[in-house]
């Protein structure tokens, strides 16, 4: 089992009607690629957990990495792990917006550290687990 986290941003910011679209899509292609994961939409900005055989979490990251839709991805982690963590989830999604954003474990510190590779990395697990834990 493979998984990887990335960050991109969008080039124009999604309407919601974009974002179901891009689930649809999203979740049918990840259903029959055997891929699960999370993800999190913030202002323009994605943070998504791919998990599944590493073949093709990383034929599924090139093609996110070539989408015209988004701009300056950012790999956190990447990595062989021992099981899936979102075993039922074709793509988990959870947009996160309005005053209670901030008051989520992990969303503010992680939107406004540096460049801090490994504090970025412990964050980044921190906020899938929250949504995981929560959003069942």
């Amino acid at each position: 089992m493979y998984h990887l986290i990335y960050l991109s941003s969008a080039v124009n910011l999604f309407s919601d009607r974009q974002l179901e679209e891009l689930l649809e899509v999203s979740r049918q292609n990840n259903g029959s690629s055997g891929i699960t994961g999370l993800l999190l939409y913030v202002g323009g900005n994605f943070i998504q957990l791919l998990e599944g055989e590493k073949e093709v979490v990383l034929t599924t990251h090139r093609r996110i990495a070539n989408d015209p839709r988004h701009r300056g991805l950012i790999t956190l982690l990447q990595g062989d792990c021992a099981k899936r963590d979102f075993n039922e989830w074709s793509m988990g999604f959870k947009k996160v917006e309005g005053p209670d954003a901030e008051k989520t474990p992990g969303y503010s510190d992680f939107l406004r550290k540096g460049t801090d590779e490994t504090a970025q990395r412990s964050v980044a697990i921190k906020l899938f687990e929250y949504f995981k834990k929560n959003n069942r």
